[in-house]
């Protein structure tokens, strides 16, 4: 089956208006980082080096049909080809990055300081694990099968001719989603384990943090205690028991380091999971269906891979924004209750 004009202009216009919506989103990631400091949680900051990656990403996506078009030997061909071999790659790699920080938090107790150490390890291996292949591929040609980048209608990519590469190299992060999956899962288990275990009886809306002191010894035993609040969350902190007082406890304590929710740990990794999925389910069903029915090019099949394909940085600058602000709503209502708690005490 062969598109018409019509439908593959129809296809390229698609992708681009999808293109603009993830290049918006990724600008909003980068401003709302740079502006705010409540946008600079670990898991914010690796959304932050993710948001250059999808706009490289919305580039390729934005030549759009014109790659293939130009032909497969083409300059812009093998370009588009190289960017979306990279960037899409990348964009599950650093959302599997997102998981494990998860799970260091959940598992590991690890303190925003120790997550920050890793960003420069994640940095290099994301980048040579999806720079190298890329680049390689650029450099492979056979005379039967010509270049690997080649004309996939809606853009180009690794071309159908090299059918082992698609397979092995291009579906390898849907490995990497199942592993993700595999990390959210765990941690959502264990944190509803601790919650619903660990609740006293005393506070039944509460929830049970560990507080953890990085590079700290304790001075007397005991010192390191849990502390119970209304919202979970991971704050480093070593204080000694407090002596007895005619004024109650305040159960909040301002610090200058951001707590760091474990419901944001939570539920940010999963958001993105289930944004990563919507945008890889459409071209692997696409992928999948040239390879059983070679030749065939479903006009609505194509043009759902061209949107939602395109959409990766438009999801992400969504979900970084409403979680930050949720957050940010979660931190006003603290000082709000602290100061008012302090005010019925004096």
């Amino acid at each position: 089956m062969t598109l018409s004009h019509e439908q593959i202009a129809s296809i390229g216009i698609t992708g681009r208006v999808t293109s603009v919506l993830s290049i918006l989103g990724s600008f909003t990631i980068i401003g709302a980082f740079a502006s705010s400091r409540h946008f600079r949680s670990p898991i914010h900051r690796i959304i932050f080096f993710n948001a250059f990656y999808n706009l490289w990403d919305s580039v390729g996506t934005m030549i759009s049909v014109d790659g293939p078009l130009a032909g497969d030997q083409s300059s812009l061909c093998q370009f588009q080809g190289f960017v979306l071999q990279m960037f899409p790659v990348a964009d599950v790699l650093w959302t599997f990055a997102m998981a494990l920080d998860t799970y260091l938090v959940v598992f590991h107790h690890f303190d925003a300081h120790s997550l920050q150490k890793l960003e420069k390890t994640y940095l290099g291996i994301i980048t040579s694990v999806s720079f190298i292949p890329a680049l390689v591929f650029l450099f492979i040609h056979s005379p039967e099968r010509g270049s690997v980048y080649g004309s996939e209608t809606i853009w180009c990519s690794i071309s159908p001719k090299w059918v082992l590469i698609r397979i092995v190299l291009y579906y390898a992060p849907i490995s990497r989603l199942r592993d993700e999956f595999k990390l959210s899962s765990e941690d959502h288990i264990q944190l509803t384990s601790r919650h619903s275990g660990n609740r006293p009886l005393g506070n039944p809306g509460g929830s049970v943090t560990t507080t953890v002191q990085a590079n700290a010894q304790p001075k007397s035993p005991g010192v390191l205690q849990n502390h119970i609040t209304s919202e979970s969350s991971v704050e480093q902190a070593v204080e000694p028991r407090p002596t007895p007082s005619s004024h109650p406890p305040l159960n909040y304590k301002m610090t200058k380091q951001r707590n760091v929710s474990f419901k944001q740990y939570i539920l940010m990794p999963s958001l993105f999971f289930l944004a990563l999925l919507t945008t890889w389910l459409t071209p692997t069903i696409n992928r999948v269906s040239a390879f059983i029915h070679p030749g065939r090019e479903p006009y609505s099949l194509l043009l759902a891979v061209s949107a939602l394909g395109s959409l990766r940085g438009f999801w992400n600058g969504v979900i970084f924004v409403t979680i930050g602000m949720k957050g940010w709503k979660r931190r006003a209502l603290e000082r709000k209750e602290y100061h008012t708690r302090r005010i019925d005490i004096t």
